[in-house]
């Protein structure tokens, strides 16, 4: 939903993460990580705001809090707490320096800001060649229309990392988005020709086969790993089910993953899709409350999304227009959220 979450995972953490001050008590640090898992932002912006403020662990403190801003959609004051992280960090702490120049380059580019995320992308190519910075700077210069630098990228990233599946998908949708799938349908048939037998690489072609909306093919490469009840490959199969308009089947899928795996809020909106194509909207509520009931926070994003659109189809245009409201505070950067509530507003 809107724009892709770029957000890269740090290359080093150990490094960053404060020795514990006893075998049972956590820094301020570690808690202030802890609660980012948990998805506690405000909470976790308290701790390492405490952490600054007694001198503790600077460089990790900072990251943290700019990591916290990340997380509560405030990437200007991420990347003013990115630079004074980066103002403590050393000559000598390479990789340090380049996992925070990561986290930077992210944040710039969700507030649009190509030029500066392509800089970015360039101090950490001074320090090392890395796939991701090649890829994130040719997303940027595809963004300006700049083609032939972003192919240069984004070929440097693939030659880099040539069976990395997640980096073929990635410079697909970044030409998908620009409604230029033909030029990423060449970066898909590269992987597929990825030489690799193992379970692992199936399901990496089965995604990409579905991309390409072969889901014949996409189906066969998961089949074995469906019978197995393995999680990923019922997940993938559910959304492939649901590409064929076959609302039953991919509610069996996210049945059965539940009923193996356990309930998560991406099962459930997997559920109520299947319900929203078949025009159960009651169900279709109802399994979006029992999603959101669960701890898990990964798919609620959807879950909340999909609560708007059940409403405007059930016509109840004033409740829809509520959770819209309330959906546009827990994620104001969702471009698509914002369409949403601005359509509402007209009804």
């Amino acid at each position: 939903m809107g724009k892709r979450n770029l957000i890269l995972v740090a290359v080093l953490i150990l490094s960053l993460t404060a020795c514990q001050k006893s075998s049972d008590e956590p820094t301020l640090v570690e808690s202030g990580m802890t609660a980012i898992e948990d998805g506690q932002y405000d909470d976790a912006l308290t701790i390492f705001e405490k952490a600054i403020t007694l001198e503790e662990d600077l460089i990790p403190a900072y990251r943290g809090q700019g990591l916290s801003y990340m997380g509560n959609g405030d990437y200007t004051d991420a990347v003013k707490s990115f630079d004074q992280a980066l103002l403590l960090v050393s000559d000598k702490m390479h990789d340090i320096r380049k996992d925070i120049l990561f986290y930077k380059a992210s944040a710039l580019y969700k507030q649009d800001d190509y030029i500066g995320t392509i800089s970015v992308c360039d101090d950490i190519l001074r320090i090392a060649e890395e796939g991701d910075a090649y890829y994130l700077r040719g997303t940027c210069y595809l963004e300006n229309g700049e083609d032939e630098k972003a192919k240069e990228n984004f070929d440097a990233a693939v030659s880099l990392q040539p069976k990395d599946y997640d980096l073929y998908l990635n410079i697909y949708e970044s030409y998908r988005e620009k409604k230029r799938s033909a030029d990423g349908d060449v970066y898909l048939q590269t992987a597929l020709n990825i030489k690799s037998e193992d379970e692992e690489s199936a399901y990496q072609r089965a995604r990409i086969y579905y991309y390409l909306e072969n889901y014949r093919q996409a189906k066969d490469e998961l089949q074995a790993m469906v019978e197995d009840k393995q999680a990923e490959a019922l997940l993938l199969m559910g959304k492939i089910y649901m590409a064929m308009e076959d609302a039953a089947h991919s509610r069996n899928m996210y049945e059965q993953y539940m009923a193996v795996h356990g309930e998560t809020p991406e099962a459930y909106n997997g559920i109520v899709l299947a319900d929203i194509a078949e025009e159960e909207y009651d169900a279709a509520l109802e399994q979006i409350q029992k999603g959101l009931a669960l701890d898990a926070e990964e798919g609620k994003q959807e879950l909340y999304f999909n609560e708007i659109v059940v409403y405007e189809r059930q016509h109840k245009f004033d409740a829809a227009k509520e959770k819209a409201m309330q959906y546009q505070a827990l994620y104001p950067q969702d471009e698509a959220g914002q369409r949403e509530y601005e359509f509402l507003q007209t009804r």
